[in-house]
């Protein structure tokens, strides 16, 4: 047997370093070639760049990235949630159902033993019945949509598997596990006792974020740790039942008849559900089918949003359907439909929508119409996308912006949200 070359004591040292810098520490550019996931209202291409600006050090970028790594941290020890954990299940009997309350109606009567509900419930528009938060499966849904949508965007940011690991255990437990999983129905979406075992009102419990869960699942698709094969092929099937739902139930049918915001959630969730599981004919109907039956009645010459102007919180409306119409701006991106470009016969266009509430939304002036809960930030993203899709004056505008709670993300996550308290 030959001998091995004896080394010198520095080459011995220098060899080791070498050895655990490849075999335990990742190296810079293992964490630099990031894919760009296929998702549904992010742009993929960016969110792709903007990690490999994060990853050469970007300050800017770095200070938002806490933001969002202390919304991510904060999910970390909460959670899974469960649609059979509710004290009763829906309506029909099957814990697996999910069940949600009409937010806006109230008892009229003290409630008994032979009325334990105060029957029969009237509504008041825009108050929020504290009951809706108890006993049924909306608040927890919330926390599925917002918590594996955090945790999977500072997975894709940061690389640390807990995010993404927490991200998987949460879709697992809501939607695939058979002793926990939805139901991929919305039959019982905003019952009113002793009136209705649910309303195609209910849907929008879903549509107004579950393309949050569309987009984590596209990024967590790109390889994070604990999202296996068998997760994506199963959460595929969910999504196309779901889709299948939506698009032939009555309760779908009627929904995407509404004439108001819950008719434009509508299009966005069939859209982007459409596109998630490879249907993309369907989603550029649905897309372009949003510029004559939902901006041309809905978008009023000026900008305005009559139907929503009449609501008793007509400026969290205003911004709410504009959430939807510049989520589904960026879903038609993928597939060829430029509804920022869309013109109406009277003159109508996404942009001069968001331009008529950019004076409340910096601040110059008041919101002219009834508001019970004013927050000029619920219009800071919608301002951002039409900024990015080149209107002048929302360009103008963003730096006048009140920053959400939480911080300004729209740098790691480019896609409007939901900003202030309530829906519906």
């Amino acid at each position: 047997m030959s001998a091995r070359p004896r080394l010198s004591r520095l080459a011995v040292l220098l060899a080791a370093v070498a050895t655990f810098a490849t075999v335990v520490v990742p190296s810079a550019s293992a964490h630099a070639a990031p894919k760009a996931p296929r998702t549904a209202v992010l742009d993929g291409a960016r969110l792709q760049q903007t990690r490999l600006r994060l990853d050469r050090g970007d300050p800017q970028l770095k200070r938002t990235l806490k933001d969002l790594t202390a919304r991510a941290d904060n999910w970390l020890p909460q959670g899974p949630w469960t649609v059979v954990d509710k004290p009763k299940p829906a309506p029909g009997g099957d814990v697996h159902d999910y069940l949600s309350q009409a937010p806006y109606w109230w008892p009229s009567q003290p409630k008994t033993a032979d009325n334990p509900w105060g029957c029969p419930y009237v509504q008041r528009d825009g108050q929020r019945n504290p009951e809706v938060d108890t006993g049924t499966d909306r608040q927890d849904v919330e926390k599925v949509f917002d918590s594996t949508y955090d945790l999977a965007l500072a997975w894709y940011y940061t690389g640390r598997k807990q995010y993404a690991e927490k991200a998987a255990t949460v879709l697992r437990t809501w939607f695939l596990a058979p002793a926990t999983r939805m139901n991929p129905n919305l039959d019982h979406g905003q019952f009113i006792p002793c009136k209705y075992d649910g309303r195609a009102i209910g849907i929008i419990d879903f549509s107004q974020s579950y393309t949050s869960v569309l987009d984590a699942i596209a990024i967590l698709e790109t390889g994070a740790p604990g999202w296996s094969k068998s997760d994506r092929t199963a959460m595929r099937a969910w999504n196309t039942d779901f889709r299948d739902w939506l698009e032939n139930s009555a309760f779908g049918g009627e929904e995407g008849a509404a004439k108001n915001n819950h008719g434009t959630f509508y299009d966005m969730q069939l859209a982007a559900l459409a596109y998630a599981t490879g249907d993309e004919d369907l989603a550029r109907r649905t897309v372009l089918g949003a510029e004559s039956k939902r901006i041309d009645p809905q978008v009023a010459a000026d900008g305005s949003q009559p139907q929503e102007l009449t609501r008793t919180r007509s400026w969290h409306y205003s911004t709410f359907d504009l959430v939807a119409y510049t989520r589904l701006a960026a879903i038609g991106r993928h597939i060829g439909v430029n509804l920022w470009r869309y013109t109406g016969p009277d003159g109508q266009t996404l942009a001069k929508a968001v331009d008529y509430l950019l004076p409340a939304a910096t601040g110059a002036a008041p919101w002219p119409y009834p508001e019970l809960e004013f927050h000029r930030y619920a219009a800071s993203d919608i301002v951002h996308a039409a900024a990015d899709a080149g209107d002048r004056a929302a360009q103008a505008a963003v730096p006048k912006l009140e920053t959400p709670p939480g911080g300004d993300l729209w740098t790691l996550r480019p896609a409007a949200e939901q900003l202030d308290s309530i829906a519906g």
